[in-house]
């Protein structure tokens, strides 16, 4: 089984945005179905922290091989990775995809980014300061990567 790679840092912001969303449905422990920002797509997503596990269906796990933000927002949930209601409320409906076309680049789509958290209440060095928090979580926990786990709750729901 190979390991997931990390994730852009970014990553971090487009989970906690889609728990401010409600865009998760917790199925069970390990399982959660994740709707994306433009309701679109819906993502299955495994995450077994004690095994050290997980897989997601999204585009950044399946092609790039890094733990996508579905994964990530699980994490959040489950209590693994630190979630902040604030910071979340700040990024709330914010159009990922939409942006991510835009501006074509990670650097400067977290430029828009803190422009809209910080008309929200949260300054960009709180924002940096939460990613870096929750990245260097992520960088420790070396998830290793279990596919089977999606197909197989994919061909059952």
């Amino acid at each position: 089984m190979k390991y997931l790679r990390w994730p852009p840092k970014i990553k971090v912001l487009e989970a906690a945005g889609a728990i401010a969303d409600e865009r998760i449905k917790l199925i069970d422990d390990t399982h959660a179905l994740i709707t994306s920002s433009t309701g679109e797509r819906t993502y299955v997503v495994y995450v077994d922290p004690e095994k050290r596990e997980a897989c997601s269906t999204d585009n950044g796990t399946v092609y790039r091989g890094y733990v996508g933000y579905p994964i990530l927002s699980l994490l959040m949930l489950k209590g693994v990775l630190t979630y902040d209601e604030r910071i979340g409320k700040a990024l709330k409906g914010i159009p990922w995809k939409e942006l991510n076309e835009k501006f074509k680049k990670y650097d400067l789509v977290l430029e828009e980014i803190k422009k809209i958290a910080s008309e929200k209440g949260v300054p960009p060095e709180e924002l940096e300061a939460y990613k870096e928090e929750v990245y260097s979580q992520v960088r420790r926990l070396r998830l290793r990567r279990n596919d089977s786990e999606c197909r197989n709750f994919n061909i059952l729901h």
